[in-house]
């Protein structure tokens, strides 16, 4: 649903979400994984509040620092094992 309705909200707007994609570990690493934990939330808001113009994009690299975001993580969508759906292998 959000991507649905992205295209009316004026400023733009970030989906976040898990979709499950058959991972079966714990929440906290789930949510780390598919970087929808309250660190990569963070992160998310501040990217748009760059994109709008309400916080300077050079400071990004360092709100990453400042989190404990991991720069060199693999995006999970490109991860294949991120896209095995459960019970196949």
């Amino acid at each position: 649903v959000p991507d649905q309705i992205a295209r009316w909200m004026p400023k733009g707007m970030q989906t976040l979400g898990t979709d499950g994609f058959g991972r079966s570990e714990a929440r906290e690493e789930l949510r780390d994984f598919f970087e929808v934990d309250a660190k990569f939330t963070a992160l998310a808001a501040l990217q748009q509040l760059s994109r709008t113009g309400q916080f300077d994009a050079k400071k990004l690299p360092e709100a990453v620092k400042k989190l404990g975001i991991n720069s060199g993580k693999l995006d999970p969508a490109s991860v294949p094992e991120a896209h095995t759906l459960q019970g196949e292998d």
